[in-house]
């Protein structure tokens, strides 16, 4: 993985927030984005969510499981409702990754440095932090309940939870779905159309083929999720095969009212797009 300078507070929420707004502005098939709000929440209420957020992420003295729980907690404050758990749940990591890397480090190095570290605290605010979110499916099924005070580091309480959940699964894989495919498939769309909008749409698209969206999974199960990742790979095909994605605009737009019509929100797979984009940012 390349090398890079270490950043600022100042870069890393710049860099934050630039993630966040990218990918709003992106035609996401069943998500919240510039071109249609939905789930009951609106893009202001994203844009809330990140603007409150941010410096509450980047903070240096807090430890990965605060800068989660007290992000969740400014968030429902500002907006009332679970609008970014997952994606700062992937987020604080990274960061925490950027905030003690070393020039001759990268990225991913200081990243599995990052997860290594977890403490049983980060655990039991994570825990706190989920409970507050209170996020769609969330069930007691787990091996470590997060109504519980959990007694194993976040590291072990995300591994138990893999199986079922595909952002616990990026801290159980060093994050491989954002560091190998995620980065690589932005650069890629990046050198196609030179957009990072239209960028990250590819990415979204890329992400809903690739695996059952488990935010998907937990309210409808597999066979829909089946469904939902065949008609994402037409609608991938299509959009890498366009020079100018504006003309599959809309297309991607018809597709998002219909899965919104259905209640089908891939909340997993927005996630992974902004912590990729966020990631991309900073090797």
């Amino acid at each position: 993985m390349m090398k890079s300078k270490k950043l600022t507070v100042e870069q890393l929420t710049k860099a934050y927030k630039t993630a966040c707004m990218t990918e709003l502005q992106a035609i996401k098939p069943g998500n919240v984005h510039a071109f249609a709000d939905g789930h009951g929440m609106t893009i202001d209420d994203f844009i809330k969510s990140a603007d409150v957020t941010a410096d509450i992420i980047v903070n240096p003295d807090l430890s990965v499981g605060e800068r989660i729980f007290r992000a969740v907690e400014a968030t429902q404050q500002a907006v009332g409702q679970n609008t970014n758990l997952g994606m700062l749940l992937l987020c604080a990591p990274i960061i925490d990754a950027a905030l003690h890397k070393d020039n001759d480090q990268s990225l991913l190095q200081c990243l599995n440095n990052t997860l290594s570290q977890l403490t049983i605290d980060d655990a039991r605010l994570v825990a706190k932090a989920i409970v507050l979110a209170n996020p769609a499916g969330l069930g007691s099924a787990s091996q470590y309940d997060v109504h519980e005070k959990p007694n194993v580091t976040l590291l072990e309480m995300m591994q138990a939870a893999q199986d079922k959940d595909r952002i616990a699964w990026q801290y159980a894989n060093a994050y491989q779905d954002i560091m190998a495919f995620g980065i690589t498939c932005y650069a890629d769309a990046m050198i196609r159309w030179e957009n990072p909008v239209w960028s990250a749409t590819a990415l979204y698209l890329g992400f809903l083929t690739r695996n059952p969206d488990t935010h998907v999974m937990r309210k409808y199960g597999q066979a829909l999720c089946e469904t939902l990742m065949q008609e994402a790979d037409d609608m991938e095909q299509m959009y890498w095969a366009t020079d100018n994605p504006k003309l599959v605009q809309k297309q991607l737009l018809g597709w998002d009212a219909a899965l919104k019509q259905r209640g089908i929100n891939p909340g997993t797979s927005a996630d992974l797009t902004v912590a990729t984009l966020l990631a991309s940012y900073l090797i």
